[in-house]
């Protein structure tokens, strides 16, 4: 990373601080289930660390338990000579022969830490069910609001929007996206994204159905893969309204009548849906007179406006403008923290599957590490604490999920390994763990490896896009419209 990018992270300490302190406390939380379970079973417990390899510093209690933080930040583990002998991966034990543990005792201590990371996820939505959430109506709605007309592939060369050149239109509803039913806009991206359909050539391949004046029609989309994360994309923007959240002084929308609370709903009798479509209308058409539909409470009239050419940066530069400061429409809402938690379930099953899924285009550098996760409660730390909360629990949910998966080293292998145990009635060969765990912590490290890779670009790209919006920013001078805009208002 480059040194500006470092110093306008540094320049954030409470966000850096959550970052430690959520992703910390979601890995603290998993191993203080595997802690507690281990004590309640009776079980040796020699270690407690945050993190692998070499310990950075710690403490030893009474009980002999040595309580570290590691070098290699992949996560934690209770080390638990009974369960497996996992001294490859966490270090030497004292080698004194322990008492077997029963098939129950190793499901309960491994299963608890997966435990452990739901409830916690329960208390953070719970937390959330009390203050609110904050939900944006673009995350709601299923109506386009704009659809994007060239846009960049994987390669860096620029080409016709897949929605566009199928020709599906502002306003239209989406039904069904590879026969998945959509309710909301997350369905949309996730339905693109994790898609598995492929044309007679194997290039990526969506179907969507959509509503447009009461009739239902079929498009057959074939997405582009981002340019970045290679993912499919297909160029839709969610709708917005046109909520009015105030006018510049002498501005156009000013003289045209335009208050705090209007919505625009057309532009010359045409519906209009996302403030970006409004805005490419203005920037197109800077000589023209337009015809706008206002909705004000339960009243509709019509006003004209013209746009004025605006200074709006230090190197003198102009831009048609009307004047209007748009405001985003937000819902503070209850949702159950059941459904909080089923909701990121789905989520996250939704991308594992993709995962391995060879006909989907999401693969393992789409993932996030710890550098990811960490990154983005930093971001949503910036918007507030209540996003943070929510990406936390998705984070516990993930941690509970990925950890039961029937891996070596991870919770689920070792209630496989027991559950083989338990059939043939006799231990797996020590060698043979021991080796399987060594080989897939090594596979592990190399994984992290590969993922903050791609995690480090993802920082820079997102720092480097906030670093030069901050600098755009600088150069903005106020907007100061000349004219009362005798060519606006009523008629």
């Amino acid at each position: 990373m480059t040194t500006d990018i470092l110093i306008n992270i540094l320049k954030n300490p409470w966000a850096l601080f959550l970052v430690v302190l959520f992703f910390g406390a979601s890995i603290f939380i998993h191993e203080l289930g595997h802690y507690l379970a281990a004590r309640w079973r009776g079980l040796k417990i020699e270690r407690f660390s945050i993190g692998f390899g070499p310990r950075l510093f710690g403490w030893t209690d009474r009980q002999g338990v040595d309580w570290r933080v590691s070098l290699i930040p992949l996560g934690g583990y209770v080390a638990l000579p009974q369960i497996g002998n996992l001294s490859q991966v966490e270090g030497d034990s004292d080698g004194r022969p322990l008492p077997p543990l029963s098939y129950s005792d190793k499901m309960i201590v491994s299963v608890a830490g997966a435990v452990f990371n739901v409830l916690f996820a329960l208390v953070i939505g719970s937390v959330l069910w009390s203050i609110g959430t904050n939900v944006d109506e673009s995350q709601e709605t299923r109506t386009v609001g704009m659809v994007v007309e060239n846009m960049r592939d994987n390669s860096g060369s620029v080409r016709q929007g897949p929605a566009y050149r199928a020709g599906i239109v502002p306003g239209d509803q989406i039904i069904e996206i590879d026969g998945r039913s959509i309710q909301k806009w997350e369905d949309v991206l996730y339905a693109v994204t994790t898609g598995s359909g492929r044309s007679e050539h194997g290039s990526p391949l969506t179907e969507i159905v959509i509503e447009r004046d009461g009739e239902q029609k079929s498009f057959t989309l074939y997405p582009l893969l981002d340019e970045h994360e290679r993912i499919r994309r297909v160029g839709l923007v969610p709708a917005n309204t046109l909520l009015v959240g105030g006018t510049f002084e002498n501005s156009p929308a000013a003289a045209a009548g335009l208050k705090n609370g209007d919505i625009i709903t057309h532009v010359d009798g045409m519906p209009v849906y996302h403030t970006g479509s409004f805005a490419r209308i203005v920037q197109e058409r800077p000589e023209d007179r337009f015809e706008l539909t206002v909705k004000r409470g339960e009243e509709t009239f019509t006003t004209y406006i013209a746009a004025e050419e605006v200074v709006y940066n230090l190197a003198g530069e102009t831009r048609p403008m009307i004047g209007v400061m748009w405001q985003p429409v937000r819902e503070l809402r209850h949702i159950g923290p059941f459904q909080q938690i089923n909701d990121a379930f789905t989520l996250t099953t939704r991308i594992l599957a993709a995962l391995i899924n060879p006909r989907t285009d999401v693969g393992i550098s789409n993932l996030s590490g710890p550098v990811g996760i960490g990154y983005t409660i930093y971001i949503f730390s910036q918007i507030g604490i209540r996003d943070v909360l929510g990406i936390v629990l998705l984070i516990n949910i993930n941690l509970a999920i990925l950890n039961l998966l029937p891996i070596p080293v991870l919770d689920g292998g070792h209630m496989v390994i027991a559950t083989i145990e338990k059939l043939r009635r006799k231990p797996v060969p020590t060698n043979l763990i021991a080796s399987a765990q060594g080989i897939f912590m090594l596979l592990f490290l190399a994984l992290f490896i590969y993922v903050t890779f791609f995690d480090v670009g993802r920082v820079q790209r997102s720092e480097t896009a906030i670093i030069e919006a901050d600098r755009a920013e600088q150069q903005r001078v106020p907007l100061e419209f000349s004219r009362e805009n005798g060519n606006s208002g009523e008629e």
